[in-house]
């Protein structure tokens, strides 16, 4: 695409924003040039906020399908739209209801935690959701006394497991791109640029190891288990220049643009999760010319997921 067609279906679409009286919404690991045009950037837990909060008739999701899902619960009233419908999620994918199902009926007595990324019908047998925003307050919010099952992401289970000291039972599931972040790849990056800050997500294959490695001495430098919003206020407000990034090379546009004049590294430049690179411009377009495609959740499922989504924005 060329800068002039790149600026003319920028216009078109904030012309169509007006008509429609619609908002975009992107996360923080969309294209530079989605992120660009859209109304509000942020992860999972800041998305969720601004779609409760707009007046905006029309929402134009870009991110992955259970994001889109979750606006939807929240917005009834609105029409969520996903620019594809291709766009999914690898850690959400892990686990279904009826796998959820079984494994309460395991434990009748657990608490059972969903991280965002799970479908709606996952987040309807939960009893709270959360985001690596608030997973850590959401844990701590639950009585010690109580048993409870932390899915999908295992990384993410093992962290806070660690940092809580609350045993937990942790579904094995994994985000494919996260997961390929690993120890050796921060590693590596921490040789070639010893003075930088390291940024980790706490979904990375490399957040545990990376915690222990800082624990016992082994890993020097400073390191920060972060959800991208996390990373973002962080590296806004650091005495820091140069930082290690481990999560998707998305948030890398956001970072460059909210902490200007600082050096950010991939912890590994391969980590693209091609699910978030569906959503292109030219879809948005479509999307909003169209009004393609709506993402509805049916009743029961959406009023039992819509129990464990308010917990969530409830403690943050």
């Amino acid at each position: 695409m060329t800068v002039v067609e790149q600026l003319e279906i920028t216009q078109e679409i904030k012309k169509l924003k007006t008509e429609k009286n619609a908002v975009i919404l992107a996360h923080n690991y969309q294209l530079p040039e989605v992120q660009d045009i859209a109304d509000f950037i942020g992860d999972s837990l800041g998305l969720s906020q601004a779609a409760a909060k707009t007046d905006a008739d029309i929402i134009v999701f870009c991110g992955v399908h259970f994001m889109a899902e979750t606006a939807s619960i929240i917005c009834p009233e609105k029409r969520v739209l996903l620019p594809d419908l291709e766009a999914g999620c690898s850690l959400a994918a892990t686990i279904n209801a009826e796998q959820l199902r079984q494994w309460k009926s395991e434990h009748p007595n657990a608490v059972v935690v969903s991280y965002v990324n799970t479908t709606a019908e996952v987040k309807a047998e939960s009893d709270y959701c959360c985001t690596s925003t608030n997973a850590l307050k959401v844990i701590q919010a639950i009585p010690p006394d109580r048993e409870i099952l932390f899915l999908p992401d295992m990384f993410l289970g093992a962290y806070l497991q660690r940092v809580t000291g609350r045993k937990m039972h942790i579904w094995p599931g994994e985000c494919h791109v996260h997961a390929g972040i690993r120890p050796r790849d921060i590693e590596a990056m921490r040789a070639a640029h010893p003075e930088a800050d390291m940024l980790v997500h706490p979904e990375c294959g490399c957040s545990s190891s990376c915690m222990y490695y800082q624990a016992t001495g082994a890993l020097k430098g400073e390191m920060h288990i972060l959800s991208t919003e996390g990373m973002v206020k962080h590296a806004r407000q650091s005495p820091a220049q140069e930082f290690i990034v481990a999560t998707e090379v998305g948030i890398l546009h956001r970072l460059k643009k909210e902490a200007t004049g600082k050096t950010f590294y991939p912890a590994n430049e391969r980590a693209i999760c091609e699910y978030m690179k569906k959503i292109t411009l030219e879809k948005v377009l479509r999307s909003l010319r169209e009004e393609i495609y709506e993402v509805r959740v049916p009743e029961p499922t959406a009023s039992k997921a819509r129990r464990a989504i308010e917990r969530m924005l409830a403690i943050v």
